[in-house]
């Protein structure tokens, strides 16, 4: 299927690990041109070097999502060098769990402000584009009380209210806005990689909470968020769309 992003220019936060790098390898793997971003300047070299020669344009750049200046910086650097933008996904997140001041403050600045921030800066870009979209990763956490109901699930809940809202506040741009919302998500040097090692016992009761008895991968989640973008899914606006396995049990009307 062709999903016609050949050409067209996708920007994505937190693009060097996980579900980030998948999406980068998914829409170079459709011919888009990504730009990404990460904190880790060695992990963004590697992701550059590893999709270089695909036939599209790939480049980095190391920046904190919870910088409201280099944010804007980047990504209008980015619109200028790539002669704009059309599709943007805001994937970074703190990955702040547990209920202190300290995870608050970060999940409030760098998942929801750093979303706000990378909104903002895109918007005249993509008020240009022929087929504009923006995805925000929440997660299940978001839609559902769990163990991350907290700094982490309050802040995913805010994301799906917030594209919500846009969906609706730029349907007349024909600029779309949706949330993809993953379930228990599993990758080397992930969040739950690290609680198989730290917390087997959680990892266990999650494990038995899913009806596939499996966690998704990276690539299942990157597929969905570039269909979503793509003018193949032109009528999806203000959708919050969960990939989960069956994991969450409410249903969603």
């Amino acid at each position: 299927m062709d999903l016609q992003l050949k050409g067209r220019t996708a920007l994505v936060t937190g693009g060097t690990r996980g579900i980030g790098r998948a999406i980068v390898e998914s829409f170079a793997a459709e011919g888009a041109n990504v730009a990404f971003c990460a904190r880790n300047p060695d992990e963004i070299a590697e992701t550059e070097g590893a999709l270089a020669g695909g036939g599209v344009r790939i480049a980095g750049r190391a920046v904190d999502m919870g910088d409201g200046g280099a944010v804007m910086r980047w990504v209008e650097s980015v619109g200028e060098d790539f002669g704009g933008l059309d599709m943007v996904v805001s994937n970074v997140s703190a990955l702040a769990f547990a209920d202190t001041e300290e995870n608050w403050e970060a999940s409030l600045r760098v998942d929801l402000l750093g979303t706000v921030r990378l909104v903002k800066a895109a918007l005249p870009y993509l008020e240009k584009s022929a087929a504009p979209s923006i995805v925000a990763i929440s997660s299940v956490s978001g839609r559902e009380v769990d163990f991350a109901s907290g700094p982490y699930g309050t802040v995913k809940s805010a994301l799906v209210a917030y594209l919500a809202g846009l969906a609706f506040q730029l349907a007349e741009k024909g600029i779309r806005a949706n949330t993809v919302s993953p379930g228990n998500t599993f990758h080397e040097g992930g969040a739950w990689d690290i609680i198989q090692k730290g917390n087997p016992e959680l990892f266990s009761m999650a494990m038995g909470l899913n009806p596939t008895h499996r966690m998704g991968t990276p690539k299942e989640i990157a597929d969905t968020v570039v269909f979503v973008s793509s003018p193949l899914s032109s009528r999806t606006t203000g959708a919050n769309i969960l990939v989960d396995g069956g994991l969450s049990r409410g249903i969603q009307f």
